[in-house]
């Protein structure tokens, strides 16, 4: 089964563990979200340590197709975000226990 965790979950962890306002804890998470997001179109690079890189990458337009219908379309020119996790993270999420 898969469970979503929602931005609602992670204000409500906060609320619970810094004892802050919901309120406050809203803003101290978005102004996490724009800071990482502001960096990362800045930079294309951010680094967190003992987390991960995520990295900004641009993708050329290129030739794809419905495998459904096989119709043929021009997937269009965009930029994606990639994420990869450190070691210290990999092993956190692998120890046995």
């Amino acid at each position: 089964m898969r469970v979503n965790l929602t931005k609602k979950d992670i204000i409500n962890t906060l609320y619970m563990q810094l004892g802050f306002s919901k309120k406050v804890c809203e803003n101290l998470l978005d102004d996490v979200f724009q800071i990482l997001l502001n960096e990362l179109i800045k930079n294309k690079k951010v680094k967190i340590a003992k987390f991960g890189t995520f990295i900004l990458r641009f993708k050329k337009s290129r030739e794809g197709r419905n495998p459904k219908t096989m119709e043929k379309k021009i997937i269009s020119e965009r930029n994606v975000i990639l994420f990869k996790p450190s070691n210290e993270l990999k092993n956190f999420i692998n120890i046995d226990d």
